[in-house]
């Protein structure tokens, strides 16, 4: 997406649809004055590949609609990656509990076997948004009360676009490079995998 043109994302029907729906145009002609929505949310999967379309759809905004994201306009749901059901939950207790990733899910699994607390196993792993009912996405991450949302933010529009550019670009060698040298400076408590 980062290396395609704007009448190339046009012609996929995804992307245009998004364009078309905040109603701004896109490129050059972007008004963000004009956009039909006071805040754009967009939803993926919990898993690595949700992790994918999120940079995808990151790329789309701040490329093609960047004032909406400088305006800090754009946010991604934060959907849950496991569902607790407690066995026999107490009064006022929450009959699921949910985590977002699978060290929140060992801690809060510690947590509940130090107070005695019993849960069914197995332990629910979203594989997808479709796993979940209507009542656990509206729950989860619809909710205005309950959900989680993350703000994308940009405080320096260059050094943004040139990240943008080398993991979106067509260059493959500086993007490895990059990826590799990364790798040594990964704190492996911050991955959420």
């Amino acid at each position: 997406m980062q290396k395609a043109s704007v009448g190339d994302v046009l012609k996929n029907a995804e992307c245009s649809s998004i364009i078309q729906v905040v109603g701004a145009g896109s490129g050059r002609t972007f008004d963000l004055d004009a956009r039909r929505y006071g805040r754009v949310i967009f939803m993926a999967d919990a898993d690595s590949d949700g992790a994918h379309i999120r940079t995808l759809l990151a790329t789309l905004f701040f490329k093609y609609m960047p004032d909406l994201v400088l305006d800090g306009r754009v946010y991604t749901a934060v959907p849950p990656l496991h569902r607790i059901e407690i066995s026999n939950p107490k009064k006022g207790q929450d009959k699921y509990i949910y985590t977002y990733s699978d060290d929140e899910l060992q801690r809060k699994l510690a947590e509940l076997r130090k107070r005695n607390v019993r849960w069914k196993e197995p332990v629910q792993r979203y594989k997808g948004l479709g796993e979940m009912d209507a009542e656990q996405l509206r729950e989860t991450t619809m909710d205005p009360r309950r959900r989680t949302l993350r703000r994308l933010t940009v405080d320096d529009a260059a050094a943004a676009s040139e990240v943008f550019e080398l993991l979106m670009g067509s260059d493959v060698a500086p993007r490895k490079e990059f990826l590799v040298q990364g790798a040594y400076e990964v704190d492996m408590e911050t991955i959420d995998a």
